[in-house]
């Protein structure tokens, strides 16, 4: 089960991220673009996914992933139920979600010193 804590020093570590509050809400960036955030109970992470690939990851395991609410559709966004997240995959989805994000210079040489993911 995963909780924030299992992700938040990545998501702080990671080159050009940021981490923020938005009315209370966790969050991280780069510059403006958000590509995680946590609900307020933190029990739900939201983070950016190919819009291509998302309908199949929440048709295939709709009990762990949802999709946005609909005004939030237009974007490259999903939903996951946090505790149903090991932390290895929960930090593999922040990973990933980041590479979205930034250029790819930046998330391959995170690649070279990262061989193994983030772990």
């Amino acid at each position: 089960m995963a909780v924030v804590e299992d992700v938040r020093h990545l998501g702080s570590e990671l080159e050009r991220s940021q981490e923020v509050f938005v009315r209370g809400q966790l969050k991280f960036r780069v510059k403006q673009i958000v590509y995680v955030a946590f609900s307020l109970d933190e029990t739900v992470m939201g983070f950016g996914f190919p819009k291509e690939e998302r309908d199949a990851l929440v048709g295939g395991e709709p009990d762990r992933f949802h999709l946005p609410r609909e005004s939030d559709l237009r974007f490259n966004w999903v939903h996951a139920n946090l505790a149903t997240l090991d932390p290895t995959e929960a930090r593999e989805f922040v990973v990933d979600a980041w590479r979205m994000v930034v250029p790819q210079k930046v998330w391959r040489a995170y690649d070279l010193t990262h061989p193994n993911g983030p772990g």
